[in-house]
């Protein structure tokens, strides 16, 4: 075989549709981001109010999916540094400033200080045992949020946050607030997708596949599984601080098992290792609860299981992991 025979072997085969993968998902980027822009426009004030909701909630499950589907860490602790994030910036409107980005910084310093400290035991374990240990350490949290009554309100919460100024203006407005939760929505998603296309996120999958390898060539699975906990725990943080501007009240509830069990639950529905795909999720698990959840008497939980279920045997990698594996197929037959 000459040099050109061998050159064609080693050359990968031309998949045209690989060329367009990259344009369409910048397209159907592009389409959802001027969607949820203009939507205020089209949207009831209340649909708006629960469309903001599900914006701030799927910020909250795309920074859980930074440690499940790229590290490979299920947590059932992650309301921690969401409810953190929300009492700091609670504290920081009416104890100092409202005015933007200030209750902001102080929720993402809130939620990446407790992940520090909560993180240097968790993530020393891994599976099961770190799921339990996530799950006890939130509840400490919670606990501590309704006895330090003074700071956190106790039991009744930290209620009447002062609204979050912008230029000098209240966001009182639905349409202004919603666009407000969207340009931080966005600017966490983009923090999230640059560490997962990082070499920085391609060492935390190799750690997640197999890590006494990782360790056997040289890496520290400690230091990178500890720095992409602070990471998620700093966006979830930041959602947090957006929760507390968008309903000016922060609870223990917001701390609590529940929600992290619904922000697991969006991480599986959505797909997890995708970061969009949780996003997705949410939408589906705040839809449910809050807007189908009150017309159907209460069997809310009951419906978000049904679809766990579903989801679970029709969709094994989740809503996100369905467009894919169609693509794949007529990806080979081009290829062909």
């Amino acid at each position: 075989m000459g040099a050109a025979g061998a050159g064609r072997l080693a050359r990968p085969p031309y998949r045209p549709g690989y060329a367009h993968v990259g344009w369409r998902a910048g397209t159907a980027t592009t389409v959802a981001v001027l969607a949820l822009a203009s939507a205020p426009f089209f949207l009831a004030p209340y649909a708006t109010t629960a469309l903001t909701r599900m914006l701030i909630f799927a910020l909250l499950a795309a920074s859980l999916d930074l440690l499940v589907g790229i590290t490979g860490l299920p947590s059932l602790g992650h309301a921690a540094y969401f409810g953190v994030g929300a009492y700091a910036a609670g504290w920081i409107a009416g104890h100092g400033t409202a005015a933007a980005p200030a209750p902001l910084l102080a929720a993402v310093a809130a939620g990446a200080l407790m992940a520090v400290a909560l993180g240097w035991v968790a993530v020393r374990s891994s599976g099961v045992f770190f799921l339990i240990i996530t799950l006890a350490l939130a509840e400490v949290v919670r606990q501590l949020a309704v006895s330090w009554e003074p700071v956190t309100g106790g039991s009744n919460g930290m209620y009447g946050i002062a609204a979050t100024r912008v230029g000098g203006t209240a966001l009182t407005n639905v349409a202004h607030l919603h666009w407000y939760v969207l340009f931080w929505f966005l600017v966490g998603l983009l923090v999230l997708w640059s560490l997962s296309a990082s070499p920085f996120g391609a060492t935390l999958r190799g750690i997640r596949d197999n890590e006494p390898r990782m360790r056997a060539v040289g890496y520290r699975p400690f230091r990178y599984k500890l720095a992409a906990f602070v990471a998620a725990g700093a966006v979830a943080g930041l959602a947090g601080g957006l929760l507390a501007a968008q309903q000016r009240l922060a609870t223990p509830e917001d701390l609590g098992f529940t929600t992290s069990a619904l922000a697991l639950l969006a991480v599986v529905i959505g797909g997890s290792g995708t970061i969009w795909g949780p996003c997705l999720g949410a939408a589906l698990v705040i839809l449910v609860r809050d807007s189908f959840g009150p017309s159907l008497d209460g069997h809310g939980p009951l419906v978000l299981g049904l679809v766990f279920i579903v989801v679970v045997y029709a969709m094994p990698r989740g809503v996100a992991g369905v467009r894919w594996s169609r693509r794949r197929p007529q990806l080979r037959t081009k290829a062909g």
